[in-house]
């Protein structure tokens, strides 16, 4: 056997490039991101999943659509340079109103948030309508109850709102004047949100 076919080989002599087409499948057959998780329960046991979608990242860098990692998951999209190509394909879909947005950027930079706390930051009483229109986009998710009176609800985002903002995780959450400069939070009071313009802290990897 050839040296360069061996070296494709794999414990269950399945090639490297069997295991990346494998890979492509379903991912490109999923409406969601897909999970290592997921991916290792579909794959023989003997797969190095990590290391095939590690080549398969490198692959795609300089295509027109590269493997990114959505928090925990795994997708294939559009590359950054090249979606103003599929705009006009876009549906139009309903705006969120300000407060869903304000309320959005309080989650995200503070979460897990309770109902109270992002009252606190706003300064005004945050409708249950609000709430439910980012719970229904898939934004917004609930967390753990917090170990205070009344075991409050907290509120955080979810790898939809990672996959939207086209961010591997809320770390990348950009920083509170990019946030000021894209218009999202216009005309809100930032210095009650700037508490939460991550200085080092660590949020949760939904």
């Amino acid at each position: 056997m050839p040296d360069d076919q061996e070296s494709e080989e794999t414990r269950d002599g399945v090639s490297e490039l069997e295991q990346e087409r494998m890979i492509e499948a379903i991912l490109f057959a999923s409406a969601e991101p897909v999970t290592l998780h997921e991916l290792r329960l579909r794959l023989p046991d003997e797969f190095d999943v990590a290391v095939a979608l590690s080549r398969l990242k490198n692959h795609y860098s300089v295509r027109g659509f590269r493997l990114v990692r959505v928090g925990d998951a795994w997708a294939f999209r559009t590359a950054p340079d090249l979606a103003h190509l599929l705009r006009k394909e876009r549906i139009a879909k309903k705006r969120f109103s300000r407060a869903a947005l304000e309320t959005m950027a309080i989650i995200a930079y503070h979460q897990p948030a309770t109902r109270a706390e992002i009252e606190e930051i706003r300064g005004v009483t945050v409708s249950r309508g609000t709430l439910d229109q980012l719970i229904d986009a898939g934004w917004v998710g609930l967390g753990r109850r917090r170990k205070s009176p009344g075991r409050p609800a907290t509120f955080v985002t979810t790898r939809k709102f990672l996959d939207h903002f086209g961010l591997e995780s809320v770390q990348d959450l950009p920083g509170l004047r990019e946030l000021m400069e894209s218009g999202l939070l216009e005309s809100f009071h930032h210095e009650n949100i700037d508490k939460g313009d991550r200085s080092g802290e660590s949020f949760p990897d939904q």
